[in-house]
């Protein structure tokens, strides 16, 4: 009676971890991929390595939960071989995972999407959008915005919050002056000190009024840890990255896995050298440094394994090793149209959710981004993934790169990818 009391109990359960794909390594062919065709995209990395086009790339294919293809072609550094659990900068990747949190902190109903960001974060109840520059000084004036930013806006880039480094020169002067942290930092700067004063600076627009890719998602970083009491690591770690077995993604890496930490690579007198001169943030800020801001918009660090578990359970409606973090409904939300016409993204072949992009019916027969419900997004060091619910398609390719030009790999990697399906 007790064994049968055990089954009835526990039989739901079972049947979820049974429904919903735990990534494991498969052949191809237990996925319906051909193995003759996956070559090509060999042919297509080892082309471009010795064209010179990358320094080094990993990337991963899987099908149903079965991982048929994992590869690493190049270096990692000067001189160092790249390898398949190599960590890379995932920067904007880390995106989608912020929205992930605080949109189960929503199913807790702890907020609406459309409350505004001022109810929890009072500094930005006087935001204001830019009347005048004063290029001597970087000085500025604002007049007040119409309607509040709400947190709808922050997770559509639809707030008018800019985006400091990759802004226009007025913006990137008027944050540099005011000290803002643009997307991750080794200085003993705390989220909280960044985002406040962040919230003191001027709009581009009404919020609501257009798209503009910004650091919005940094404030819904620290929004996560006012709403849930806790570090953004903390949360992160607890919440997604322990239920998801993501044990090589952080913020900051350990020192007991700093050394498989990717080079930041450009290219110097017809050479990949290590890229550690930019003005605007330090190259091994995951590994050095203060090590007290987390940035919700770009600052996690990962490996191809861990992104692909993430996005396995999006393929699962929410679900991971019988683990639920979002209910199916709530996937539907992220993945729907949450910005109308706002957002032209790739010559209107999808459309933005929050804070990925979907493929389009016509996106879908464009060609070479998937069937109509894709979705993706990118990193700033050169880093793009995308999965396919209709295919129970994940790709993933992973560089490090800056100041490149000539590199193909990430359309013909996800071009290449689809025709790899075999039923």
């Amino acid at each position: 009676m007790k064994k049968i009391l055990f089954v009835l109990v526990y039989l739901p359960y079972i049947l979820l971890a049974q429904q919903t794909p735990v990534l494991t390594s498969g052949t191809p062919s237990s996925a319906n991929i051909s193995e003759e065709r996956l070559r090509r995209i060999d042919a297509m990395f080892t082309e471009a390595i010795q064209n010179e086009e990358i320094p080094g790339a990993v990337a991963l294919v899987a099908r149903k939960g079965k991982i048929v293809y994992l590869k690493a072609f190049g270096n990692a550094a000067p001189g160092r071989t790249q390898k398949t659990d190599d960590i890379f900068r995932i920067a904007s990747q880390t995106k989608a995972i912020t929205a992930t949190g605080l949109m189960m902190l929503w199913e807790e109903g702890k907020f609406r999407l459309d409350d505004p960001v001022s109810k929890y974060i009072p500094e930005f109840k006087n935001a204001g959008v830019l009347d005048t520059f004063n290029e001597k000084d970087s000085s500025f004036t604002t007049r007040p915005a119409a309607r509040p930013i709400t947190i709808r806006h922050l997770l559509t880039h639809t707030s008018g919050i800019g985006y400091g480094i990759i802004d226009d020169s007025t913006f990137r002067k008027i944050y540099q002056k005011a000290g803002i942290k643009d997307i991750f930092s080794a200085d003993p700067v705390t989220t909280r000190e960044n985002i406040l004063r962040l919230a003191g600076m001027p709009l581009h627009f009404e919020p609501g009024e257009k798209y503009k890719y910004s650091e919005g998602i940094d404030v819904a970083g620290y929004l996560i840890e006012v709403l849930s009491g806790k570090p953004l690591d903390v949360f992160f770690k607890e919440r997604i990255f322990d239920p998801l077995q993501m044990n090589d993604t952080y913020f900051y890496l350990p020192d007991s896995k700093a050394s498989r930490l990717v080079d930041v690579q450009t290219k110097k007198a017809g050479a990949w050298v290590t890229f550690n001169d930019n003005p605007y943030y330090d190259a091994f800020y995951p590994v050095r440094g203060a090590k007290t801001f987390f940035s919700g918009g770009a600052g996690l660090s990962s490996t191809a394994t861990d992104y692909a578990r993430f996005l396995q359970m999006y393929l699962n409606k929410g679900i991971y090793n019988g683990k639920r973090l979002l209910s199916r409904l709530t996937v539907d939300i992220i993945l729907a149209n949450q910005v109308g016409d706002l957002w032209g993204g790739a010559a209107g072949n999808e459309h933005f959710g929050l804070a990925f992009s979907v493929v389009l019916k016509k996106g879908q027969d464009a060609g070479g981004l998937g069937s109509e419900g894709t979705f993706g997004w990118g990193g700033y060091f050169n880093t793009q993934y995308f999965a396919d619910p209709k295919e129970q398609v994940i790709g993933i390719i992973l560089k490090q790169t800056q100041q490149i030009s000539g590199d193909n790999t990430s359309w013909k990697f996800r071009q290449l990818v689809f025709q790899t399906i075999n039923d």
